[in-house]
């Protein structure tokens, strides 16, 4: 036993107060009470001795210094006057080799850690797996994709079913293999399902620390389960198989998740899909930009070394523009003439046949197609203009009178040909 003050072993006894034992250290004054085992203390040691390992008081008196300190310094300087002298003096007590490599301290120290891993546990909770083998078949990387959705380990798996049913061949032996708990049902009708609903609705009673739920059927009854497990309070997850997919549904959040039975992987949902797209579309955009400017640099450069005037090709190319419309204008000009006797008809058709074998040389044309053309530049009908020179009665006719022109029959329509024209 050491002084609380100065640590100095040189005390004598002093009386008894309250049935304790009294004691003066010789080397400082201070007055102090023989340090005493407290019951929970005693009953602990008690217990982990197991009958074979003996704590000596000494170490045990380390520890119960801190309850006597702090019982004394609050009796003799009052609440107020508990201060940061008490505290360090605590501490150096605490702190001290002899307290610190004491077997006790050790087992204290054990003892917390080990409560708090059970509480980390039982905050984080588990996830648990119910599936539905007649109904869903799940390979072990499916079963690792549904793992890595939820928040809490993956940490207990049933499977139900009637596992004397040939149709389900060897299923039992591979999930049995993989860590699941097989449930037998009689052979029925949604007996598998009755017995999930069964078990899962009291599923918090034989594990408390569940989080989350994956119920693994495709079978609609089975969304009576996820509604209760949902009321519960837990996380659940409702999957189901549609196609070469997994259908995985959030009931708590609405959130779907799809994976590849055949791939093998998630599948991604549009955004994921549109983002790479669009950020491949910018990078090719970026890299035609730069190749632009790289380009335009090097025209800069061509037209510095070769002292191209810029502003004289534009003007030089500005007045030929004005050259060929004018000739435009004049051609127009000529087209619009007044059609005043025969003569001038003629060149002007055969003007139109003309060009038109010029611009398209397999274009087969017809009588309508030319009376078009005719009235677009005189803005009168082909019928109209005969009339008026007195040709004949139509447009047609005229055509098959006229030695400058030869009507072939088409299907319902004549092709008209220009032999020559004065």
């Amino acid at each position: 036993m050491k002084c609380p003050l100065c640590e100095s072993t040189s005390y004598y006894k002093n009386g008894r107060s309250n049935d304790q034992q009294n004691y003066l250290c010789k080397n400082c004054g201070k007055q102090f009470f023989e340090p005493a085992l407290p019951c929970s203390l005693e009953m602990d040691l008690l217990a982990n001795s197991n009958g074979h390992t003996k704590v000596s008081m000494a170490d045990a008196s380390e520890l119960s210094l801190v309850k006597n300190l702090l019982e004394e310094k609050i009796i003799e300087q009052g609440l107020g006057s508990f201060n940061f002298i008490l505290a360090e003096e605590l501490l150096q007590t605490i702190l001290s080799p002899d307290c610190l490599e004491s077997a006790v301290l050790s087992q204290l120290l054990l003892r917390i850690q080990q409560e708090n891993e059970i509480r980390h546990k039982l905050e984080k909770g588990i996830s648990l797996l119910l599936l539905d083998a007649e109904n869903l078949k799940l390979d072990i990387n499916s079963e690792l994709f549904l793992a890595s959705i939820c928040k809490s380990p993956l940490q207990v798996k049933i499977a139900f079913a009637n596992w004397k049913n040939l149709n389900i061949g060897k299923q039992d032996i591979e999930l049995y293999n993989r860590g699941y708990q097989l449930v037998h049902v009689p052979e029925g009708k949604n007996s598998a399902d009755a017995k999930m609903i069964a078990f899962g609705a009291s599923i918090l009673r034989s594990y408390p620390t569940v989080k989350e739920i994956l119920v693994c059927s495709s079978d609609g009854i089975l969304n009576h389960l996820c509604n209760e497990l949902q009321n519960q309070g837990l996380i659940v997850y409702w999957v189901r198989r549609q196609g070469q997919n997994l259908h995985i549904d959030n009931r708590n959040t609405g959130k779907i998740t799809y994976y590849s039975l055949s791939m093998a992987t998630e599948v991604p949902s549009f955004e994921k899909v549109i983002e790479p797209i669009q950020d491949l579309i910018k990078t090719e955009e970026e890299s035609i930009n730069a190749k632009l400017n790289s380009l335009m640099d090097v025209a800069t450069s061509f037209q510095e070394r070769c002292e191209i005037n810029i502003k004289h090709n534009l003007n030089h190319t500005e007045k030929d523009n004005s050259f060929v419309e004018s000739i435009k204008d004049q051609e127009k000009q000529e087209d619009f003439t007044e059609i005043s006797n025969r003569k001038i008809l003629d060149k002007l058709l055969f003007k139109i046949i003309q060009d038109i074998h010029i611009n398209s040389p397999q274009t087969k044309l017809s009588v309508s197609k030319l009376g078009t053309e005719l009235r677009k530049i005189t803005g009168e009908s082909p019928n109209s203009i005969i009339k008026k020179l007195k040709l004949g009665s139509n447009f047609t006719k005229y055509l098959e009178s006229s030695p400058t022109f030869t009507l072939k029959a088409s299907r319902k329509e004549y092709e008209v040909t220009a032999l020559f024209c004065e």
